[in-house]
């Protein structure tokens, strides 16, 4: 006979980059339980980061955006709820309720539930031209905007932020970018890096206000038409895109008790306070040995690497997730990729020539390198990767003058 906790299976919610790749990983490592996917969005997991730049523009078409085919999920016995909702997670029945009232018993239950965009924090953030981008359907909605002449105002000098300014300056819109800090990226790179990419884009015709703050957005008849800045200053738009950055979907975890800091806690194997829950992804946080930290890391390689670790944990092994996380980010003709994190860095060293976009900056704390910031120069970034950790004279990096 076949007890419950054999034949519940495994449940992922969420259906993202993580949440993909932890159903594969399962099956490989030669899983053979009950396997179930639930997603709010009516279709299968998809890539995210061309939203903003390759599909924005046009040049991708959906289907390609798709991680995986529907048939691999069919070929991996993988049951797929799409379009549906999780309301509340019940752990001592060990059940998921759908929004529906259906429940669905689980041995183990996996978080993937990613991030949502975070609320403008401005009166007027409701009106009619107002947009974000997090998914596939805010792209579709934002395109038919994207029309030569229109007026963008950006709210967020991040990554997101200057992707799509980049990509409307192409298209021929005109665009403005407001950042509440001193500079661009500042949360992530070296002032070289902010001042570099700040020169392309005031080049390329985008208008920046740094160290600007949002006040309100006023609207006319519903829609949008213009920004009233904290200084006074009034900047007249078309459309807003909303880039102030995102917010874990821990709600359900934290409901249901779990134990959750700006995402669900976790240990080096995935496992939340609950053993039989895990989290994996942008909406997972878990501590970094190498770094000292607590970290909650968007990008896919997180979502990647974490999911496959996870699934390494439910099927017995031994994992201690601890990565050397990487980014990148596409912006006109540049591409900057970053390995490691910078925050907290002693001194940062720039080789190479800015003013020929081909450079990078490597960043040192106590004697080791721990971040490389590469502009077009993939391969300090693919040395970086490997050298994260070393002391900065032992990371192999290329022509790097102490």
């Amino acid at each position: 006979m076949v007890g419950k906790e054999e034949s519940a299976g495994v449940v992922v919610v969420g259906a993202g980059q993580a949440a993909a790749q932890v159903v594969q990983s399962l099956r490989q490592g030669g899983f053979e339980g009950a396997l179930t996917l639930i997603g709010e969005e009516a279709i299968v997991p998809y890539q995210r980061p061309p939203l903003s730049k390759r599909f924005l523009k046009g040049e991708m078409e959906a289907q390609a955006l798709l991680l995986k085919p529907v048939e691999l999920y069919e070929k991996l016995n993988c049951k797929l709820l799409l379009g549906r909702k999780v309301c509340q997670i019940d752990r001592q029945a060990k059940q998921v309720v759908l929004q529906s009232g259906e429940r669905l018993d689980y041995a183990q239950l996996i978080f993937a539930t990613g991030t949502r965009a975070r609320a403008l924090p401005a009166h007027g953030a409701d009106l009619d031209g107002v947009v974000s981008l997090r998914s596939l359907e805010d792209v579709e909605h934002m395109r038919s905007r994207f029309v030569a002449g229109q007026r963008l105002l950006v709210i967020g000098g991040g990554y997101i932020g200057l992707e799509v300014a980049a990509v409307a300056r192409q298209l021929g819109l005109r665009v403005s970018v407001v950042e509440a800090q001193e500079r661009l990226l500042q949360r992530v790179v070296s002032p070289q890096v902010s001042e570099f990419f700040e020169e392309v884009h005031r080049a390329q015709g985008v208008e920046l206000l740094t160290g600007a703050k949002l006040s309100a957005l006023r609207g006319n008849d519903g829609k949008v038409v213009a920004a009233q800045l904290a200084d006074g200053r009034e900047i007249a738009c078309d459309f807003v895109l909303s880039a102030v950055g995102a917010v874990p979907n821990d709600e359900l975890a934290q409901d249901a008790g779990l134990q959750c800091d700006d995402g669900v806690l976790v240990d080096g194997h995935g496992q939340s306070s609950d053993p039989s829950i895990y989290a994996i992804g942008d909406c997972a946080r878990f501590h970094s040995q190498l770094f000292g930290c607590s970290l909650r890391l968007e990008s896919v390689q997180n979502a990647i690497d974490q999911a496959k670790a996870a699934a390494a944990a439910v099927l017995g092994a031994e994992v201690d997730y601890d990565p050397v996380p990487w980014f990148w980010s596409d912006q006109y003709d540049l591409k900057l990729q970053i390995a490691g994190l910078s925050q907290g860095f002693d001194s940062a060293h720039l080789v190479g020539d800015p003013q020929a976009k081909n450079f990078y900056v490597a960043y040192e704390k106590d004697g080791q390198l721990i971040c490389v910031d590469s502009v077009n120069h993939p391969r300090s970034h693919m040395l970086a990767r490997r050298g994260i950790g070393k002391p900065l004279g032992e990371a192999g990096l290329p022509n790097l003058e102490l």
